[in-house]
């Protein structure tokens, strides 16, 4: 008579981690990125409820207050006409923030599709969109900046608009180099092969593919953004007087710096920060979106 024996059944746990999860897991091993983080939010807090953190109206003048030293009256000092600098600064988070995050957004809109045409349709569409691309990198970003904006006229948002439309091309070349690579995969030639239209595969199953990289290089160019609007405002292109920016702050500050050093030291370290910030934080994304890493 044989002899059976069974064995107990033996249940292996799965554990499915979604792409989201694993990037944020692997984002908190990273401390710069994760202080890059904390900072990015209190700025944006700063901010939203500047009218309850500003201590003082920023374009209420006192002529008794010209160019006060730091105290507890004026935290940050005042300027050239009394202003508090302190207040000003947390104003002008809001014109930089904007300008930053506005600016990118014109880019990727603009960008990413032409860069997704360009790499997916290939022939003269590709040839196209690649030269105007060419022509445009060529020139360098600042300049191609102030030009725009001082044929736009002077002002933040015909800023945001001249510092999207030059950052667009840097979108335009990394989504069409992104969409080559993916679009010789064995799942979208499965997808193409099961009857998928050419659109529905450029949107569902290249473009979701591409967002990691474009989210990188979206934090990044935010700090590149934020220099252009400051260098703008700094020239009289951006934000215009009295509303307080970092850049215009700046550019009145370079009267004193003899006598008045506080005028310059502090809308200069908002802008150290908050662009050391945006590069911290895109460099921890690259690692903890990139497929490739432990």
């Amino acid at each position: 008579m044989a002899l059976t024996t069974t064995l107990p059944a033996t249940t292996v746990p799965e554990t499915f981690e979604s792409p989201g999860a694993r990037a944020w897991r692997r984002l908190k091993k990273r401390r710069t990125a994760m202080v890059a983080l904390v900072l990015l939010v209190l700025l944006s807090l700063l901010a939203v409820f500047a009218p309850l953190i500003a201590t003082h109206d920023p374009t209420q003048q006192s002529w008794r207050a010209v160019r006060q030293a730091p105290s507890m009256a004026h935290w940050f000092g005042s300027d050239e006409v009394g202003r508090d600098i302190f207040s000003r600064v947390v104003y002008g988070t809001r014109a930089s923030l904007s300008a930053g995050v506005i600016s990118v957004a014109i880019a990727i809109l603009a960008g990413v599709p032409l860069g997704l045409l360009a790499g997916y349709a290939g022939g003269w569409t590709d040839a196209l969109i690649s030269r105007v691309t060419d022509a445009m990198l060529a020139c360098p970003f600042l300049i191609l900046a102030i030009a725009l904006a001082a044929f736009l006229g002077p002002s933040l948002q015909n800023a945001m608009i001249a510092i999207g439309i030059t950052a667009t091309p840097v979108f335009v070349r990394l989504t069409r180099g992104q969409v080559l690579s993916i679009k010789t995969e064995d799942y979208v030639e499965a997808a193409r092969a099961v009857g998928n239209t050419q659109v529905r595969i450029a949107w569902k199953h290249i473009l979701p593919n591409v967002m990691p990289q474009l989210l990188v290089q979206g934090t990044l160019t935010i700090a590149t953004a934020i220099i252009a609007e400051a260098s703008l405002s700094f020239l009289g292109l951006g934000q215009q007087p009295p509303a307080p920016s970092w850049g215009s702050m700046l550019n009145v500050a370079q009267r004193f710096l003899s006598n008045a050093p506080w005028m310059a030291v502090f809308p200069g370290l908002a802008i150290f920060v908050t662009v050391l910030s945006f590069n911290l934080l895109g460099d921890g994304l690259r690692d903890a979106l990139d497929p490739k890493a432990k």
